[in-house]
Formats: C-alpha cells, sequence, structure tokens
C-alpha cells in the first residue's frame, strides 16, 4: 500500500529562535492549534485535544503523540496517532535561517487513506494560517518572547 505525504515550505519573519518557540511551548501551541500538554523533549507522550465542532456534526477528537526528535531550534518530529491506529502518522518540522526570517519545511506523512490525507491537508492549511498570525503578534505573546 502506497502512503502519502504532506509537504510545504513556509516563510516568516521572525528569526528561528522565535518560531521554534511556536512549535515548541504548550501555550504558543495552544494558541495556533489545540489544547494540548506539550513539552519539548524526546519521548514524552501527549495529546492535542481538537474540539467539537457542531456546526460541521463533529465531536471533536483526542491526537496522541510522542515526541521522536527534538533539536532546537532547529528541528521537532512527533508521531500523530488517531484512534486506534485508524491514522498513525508523523509530524516533522525543520527550521532554517533564511535572512533575517525562518524558512520551515514541514511535513505530515504515513497516509494510508485518502479521506485523512485531504482532511488533513486542509486542516494543515488552517493551522499554519493562525501559526502565521501567531508569529505576526510574538511581540506581544508572552510565550514567544525570549
Amino acid at each position: 500500500m502506497t502512503t502519502k505525504t504532506i509537504r510545504r515550505e513556509l516563510k516568516f519573519t521572525q528569526s528561528p529562535a522565535v518560531v521554534w518557540r511556536a512549535l515548541a511551548t504548550r501555550e504558543a501551541l495552544a494558541d495556533w492549534m489545540y489544547p494540548n500538554d506539550f513539552e519539548p523533549r524526546v519521548g514524552h507522550r501527549f495529546t492535542f485535544r481538537v474540539p467539537p465542532d457542531a456546526r460541521a456534526k463533529f465531536d471533536g477528537l483526542t491526537v496522541h503523540c510522542e515526541v521522536l526528535r527534538c533539536a532546537p531550534p532547529s528541528e521537532l518530529e512527533f508521531t500523530w496517532v488517531v484512534g486506534e491506529g485508524w491514522l498513525d502518522t508523523r509530524v516533522r518540522y525543520r527550521l532554517e535561517a533564511d535572512g533575517e526570517g525562518t524558512r520551515v519545511l514541514f511535513e505530515h506523512s504515513g497516509f494510508k487513506e485518502d479521506q485523512a490525507f485531504h482532511g488533513a491537508e486542509f486542516g494543515w492549511k488552517l493551522m499554519h494560517g493562525k501559526l502565521a498570525k501567531t508569529l505576526e503578534k510574538a511581540s506581544n505573546n508572552p510565550a514567544l518572547k525570549a
């Protein structure tokens, strides 16, 4: 069976250190993604709690994750598992300095089902848009300050 991967290149005007904090702190992740109990250390198991949406007839769900790689401020990788292995994938962020800003290479890999792949593509587009907004207000966000 062939698996699919979502790949995106994101560019931000903020430094790698600021972008890293947006990706690797519990408070910042909750701001642009979902409530969580994340800790930036290899082996840490954590969850994202996706809230219900009655308008979309969506009951919400819990995403189970484990940090596989954490190399501040350049690389973060974690599992992304939903249900009893219904969705068992990996998310990876790689940060590179780009002038005074940051280039982020994003991958979400291991999709076996088209529906999950397309749903995740849509979801990441929304979440990465929220990430950009979180970073735009970085100077006013205590979770992103050095």
